[in-house]
């Protein structure tokens, strides 16, 4: 089968805003409340309307979800599959046009929407097309029972089986609306569940591009589903929800606490990737070109806009000086302004409001004693877009709000430290425990402060991802995991299966 092309009216309607309706049970649906505006955070014009679902009408969508599931979830695997390898071959497809849509209402720039965003969604909808034909049964040894009042003596055999959950509402980030979204769809929909996916308000618009390519991919009306707001209502009706049997949040550990209270009302399960403060300990052997330039990520890579940044740096003494040198002329390079053009670094941040957010961050890091080696300004040019120029903090203290909260932009603090101990109990130091990262020329060294760290995952040498590995949180930043065949388990019940051998 060859998919169709979606987008043409997409890529016509970028010239002008664009103006969606709400995606219940197949069907494109006006809002109750009216639609708000999705402002590009580059040149704060108006990219488009979303749609202001109301809570009746978030609740339809779980209810179009809960009547899906019943026919879903009983489809051979093969045939998810092939929806969701056809959903992958549509966004390859029209891969530009998403790519200036995210570039767009998200402010990435274009290399890391079109690489980042984009191309980490077809590819997990690929991943999970595999991941539906995984084996969910996993055979247990055979148990002898002696004879006794529940019966004979006997052999029984045992299967653990995973089942779909039912319905879940995929609760999505702002800082990346193809990756994320796809990260939580594609495992659901792969096990057999059904979603109803409420997108971050600030840059909805991709989401409902994805729902559009799994209907045209195959997806049964009611087995994706998406409503929005400009607040937190719609989620909330979403988490809530009677019909929703599973909540799956990305975002901050405050909004994760107040969903955690919400699901443990009525069971429902959960799945919670939250804040991040993460610490990058380099040793004194450590290759310093290496670790400024993983820690450098945290200045570009979706402008500090991202939970795994090494935000956090732990140095020892004795190359203290130099990386503090060397991150602030790295800092300085980096060109920031308008997302589209090549050479751009450091795009905008998402909003004005978190704008100002990070320069009341910047601010109060001066005010605690903080040494701003770079940034932390509004850049000259250009004029318009929420921008912040790379911050860098030196001598800093535990206690300091810059070093302890996490402020989700580009504002890197450094630390020192005199020795292993030291070094291990700043980076534990916090509330947090996400991913964390260490720099030494020792591998054995490397490896043994990896494994006192109280995170869900440390980069030894790297701030790469290894796609198959868990991903998750320890402490306040977050519940479960997910990733690789993770995601599958995430996105599955365990049902015991016993009969007489």
């Amino acid at each position: 089968m060859t998919p169709e092309p979606l987008t043409e009216s997409l890529a016509e309607s970028l010239a002008e805003p664009l103006t969606e309706r709400l995606f219940i049970g197949g069907e494109r649906v006006a809002p109750d409340d009216g639609w708000y505006e999705v402002v590009n955070p580059a040149t704060e014009e108006v990219v488009g309307l979303a749609p202001e679902a109301s809570r009746a009408q978030v609740h339809a969508a779980a209810a179009a979800a809960k009547d899906a599931f019943a026919v879903w979830s009983r489809t051979r695997p093969e045939e998810r599959a092939a929806v969701l390898d056809r959903a992958a071959d549509l966004i390859q497809g029209e891969s530009e046009a998403y790519t200036r849509l995210a570039v767009a209402e998200s402010g990435a720039t274009t290399a890391t929407a079109r690489g980042m965003q984009v191309a980490v969604a077809a590819a997990r909808f690929r991943r999970y097309a595999k991941g539906a034909l995984e084996p969910v049964e996993q055979p247990l040894p055979p148990q002898i029972s002696a004879a006794g009042p529940m019966g004979k003596a006997g052999v029984l055999g045992a299967l653990a089986v995973r089942r779909p959950v039912g319905v879940v509402a995929c609760i999505t980030s702002y800082n990346n609306p193809w990756a994320n979204p796809a990260g939580k769809i594609a495992p659901a929909l792969a096990m057999g569940n059904t979603v109803v996916v409420k997108p971050a308000p600030q840059d909805p618009l991709s989401v409902y591009a994805m729902a559009r390519a799994l209907a045209a991919a195959g997806a049964p009306p009611g087995v994706v589903n998406v409503v929005t707001g400009s607040g937190a209502a719609a989620g909330e009706a979403a988490v809530d929800c009677p019909d929703v049997d599973m909540v799956s949040f990305t975002g901050s550990t405050a909004v994760g606490r107040r969903i955690g209270e919400v699901c443990g009302r009525t069971m429902k399960r959960q799945l919670m990737e939250l804040g991040g403060k993460g610490a990058a300990l380099v040793f004194d052997d450590a290759d310093l070109d290496s670790a400024v330039r993983g820690i450098g990520t945290t200045f570009s890579f979706y402008s500090g806009q991202i939970c795994t940044a090494p935000t956090r740096v732990i140095a020892h003494r004795a190359v203290y000086g130099r990386l503090v040198e060397r991150l602030a002329a790295y800092a300085s390079r980096l060109k920031a302004g308008d997302p589209t053009e090549p050479d751009t670094v450091v795009g905008p941040l998402i909003s004005a409001a978190h704008r100002d957010r990070v320069e009341s961050y910047v601010e109060s890091g001066r005010k605690e004693g903080a040494r701003l080696v770079a940034g932390g300004e509004r850049p000259g040019s250009p004029e318009r877009g929420f921008h912040v120029a790379p911050a860098l903090f030196a001598d800093c203290t535990g206690g300091m709000r810059v070093v302890r909260e996490e402020i989700f932009g580009p504002v890197v603090v450094v630390l020192p430290f005199e020795d292993e101990e030291e070094a291990v109990a700043l980076a534990g130091d916090t509330e947090y425990g996400l991913i964390d990262y260490v720099w030494s020329g020792d591998v054995a060294r490397a490896f043994r402060v990896a494994g006192r760290l109280r995170s869900g995952g440390v980069g030894v040498n790297t701030v790469g991802r290894n796609m198959e590995a868990p991903f998750g949180g320890f402490k306040q930043s977050g519940v479960g995991r997910d990733v690789g065949s993770y995601a599958l388990h995430a996105y599955s019940e365990l049902q015991a299966l016993v009969w007489p051998g």
